[in-house]
């Protein structure tokens, strides 16, 4: 994912506290971030959510971090 790091960076989140509040584990966080591995689609919305930005934004698509609802 894109731009995990940067939005984790930029809330002071940790990985831990990310991987905790996702009910992921640490090292999965830190893959996501160096791209060895992809989050499912559940993983991915709820990354989304946490962060209260779109999908595409998180994934580079767009540069418009807005969600549309």
């Amino acid at each position: 994912m894109l731009r995990l790091k940067e939005l984790r960076k930029e809330r002071k989140v940790s990985q831990l506290k990310l991987a905790m509040d996702l009910n992921i584990s640490q090292n999965s966080v830190s893959r996501y971030e160096n791209g060895e591995r992809e989050a499912d689609y559940d993983t991915l919305v709820a990354i989304a959510d946490y962060f209260n930005v779109s999908v595409d934004y998180l994934l580079g698509r767009t540069d418009k971090p807005n969600v549309n609802r």
